[in-house]
């Protein structure tokens, strides 16, 4: 796998390109109001499905993932519909839509019913994030990448900040329902801040009349160590809560505000650093950091080792997703940036959808502990895979032929 980045880098003593432009920022608002939807809906899921609804922990598993059904298989289509339809109706549609699933999930009390509505929400996920991606890498300065989207994915971890702490306080207060259509309301705001951006597709692609691919051969290996990372992250996403009442935690959403609140830290702090070093060895030093922080869970069973481990995978999570993203986008070309969008978003439902199913499936059997120890075995093998990746790439990069001095001015 190749890079373009240093060709695309300014000049030492050029001006920094400017990031921070009105569609720029629509884009991280309308991101925030959508994912801190999904946050209420990470909190109060697996307490309604064991709860209200009836079912067991592999039935939080369960609905917890099953929404990466439709998002994986619509994901390439999305990316497709992306580069040839545009970012904004996948953005707006996508969020209305998200609005609507939310909502009826108030009024249903089986188990079936819950899976069926997180189906909905698979459709809305695929076409809202393959858009938002592709929309991030058309704004951005090509060489402040990765500072872009350490600040776009705020969003993404926010939710985890701000989400469980408001569905908390709703459930706890008012109830299930109120917290859904909460969640609902959230989704209606992220559709009317998106609807402003305007289109930010290239027309390039609609003028020479080519299909875009709906998967991007180019970004399969790097994006299966990102599937690594979001696997593991899944199995903590789904099971955080009730690990945390398990291991006797008065707030139960304190693990997730853990999370969030220090990956939004890092992003801020070190939001340039995806820009400053090689993206597959920062890929893989946090897939590392993701399995010791799930290693301190699984053998630390109080609240301050759930506390300390959280902390310590958060950080990884923190550099994973620019990382890997990085790695990929400065590889292709603008009409390829909603399939390489597409492509890796496609693996992220399949960590996010497949981690809480099949590590449910463990946590039901031998229990939490080993949940969070499989979990980590994951996370390290995508490490290795990714320093593959990485090595190989550096003999490619050194068996190239050098210019010729006789070709040098």
């Amino acid at each position: 796998m190749s890079t373009r980045r240093t060709s695309l880098a300014p000049a030492p003593d050029a001006a920094p390109e400017r990031l921070l432009t009105r569609p720029f920022v629509l884009l991280t608002l309308g991101d925030l109001a959508y994912f801190t939807a999904e946050g209420v809906a990470i909190y109060a899921l697996p307490f309604y499905v064991t709860g209200p609804v009836g079912s067991d922990k592999a039935g939080a598993g369960l609905a917890f993932g099953a929404f990466a059904v439709t998002a994986l298989v619509l994901r390439p289509w999305a990316g497709r519909l992306s580069d040839t339809g545009g970012r904004r109706p996948l953005l707006v549609g996508g969020a209305l839509l998200c609005a609507l699933s939310m909502a009826l999930t108030a009024h249903v009390d089986t188990l079936a019913l819950v899976v069926v509505l997180r189906m909905l929400l698979g459709v809305a996920e695929a076409a809202f994030l393959v858009a938002s991606f592709a929309a991030l890498a058309d704004l951005a300065p090509a060489s402040r990448l990765g500072e872009a989207l350490s600040y776009n994915s705020l969003g993404l971890y926010l939710r985890l900040a701000l989400g469980p702490p408001l569905g908390e306080i709703i459930v706890t207060t008012v109830g299930f329902t109120a917290a859904w259509w909460g969640a609902a309301a959230l989704a209606l705001v992220a559709a009317a801040v998106v609807a402003r951006i305007g289109e930010t597709r290239s027309p390039r692609r609609a003028e020479d009349g080519a299909r875009p691919p709906l998967l991007l051969r180019k970004a399969l290996p790097p994006s299966l160590g990102f599937f690594a990372s979001v696997f593991a992250m899944g199995g903590f996403l789904a099971f955080a809560s009730l690990h945390a009442a398990a291991i006797g935690l008065g707030s139960t959403s304190v693990p997730l505000l853990v999370y969030g609140s220090v990956v939004v830290t890092c992003r801020i702090a070190f939001a340039k650093v995806p820009d400053r070093l090689p993206s597959l060895p920062l890929g893989a030093a946090a897939l590392v950091a993701i399995a010791t922080g799930l290693t301190l869970m699984a053998i630390w069973q109080t609240p301050a080792g759930m506390t300390a481990g959280t902390a310590v995978m958060a950080v990884g999570v923190s550099f994973s997703t620019p990382a890997f993203f990085s790695a990929v986008f400065a590889t292709v070309e603008p009409s390829e940036r909603g399939a390489a969008s597409g492509t890796m978003s496609a693996f992220l439902d399949l960590g996010i959808g497949a981690g809480p199913i099949l590590l449910g499936v463990v946590a039901q059997s031998v229990g939490l502990p080993w949940m969070f120890g499989a979990a980590a075995a994951v996370a390290l093998m995508g490490s290795t895979w990714t320093l593959s990746l990485a090595s190989r790439t550096c003999r490619v990069t050194r068996v190239r032929p050098r210019a010729s001095t006789a070709d040098v001015p």
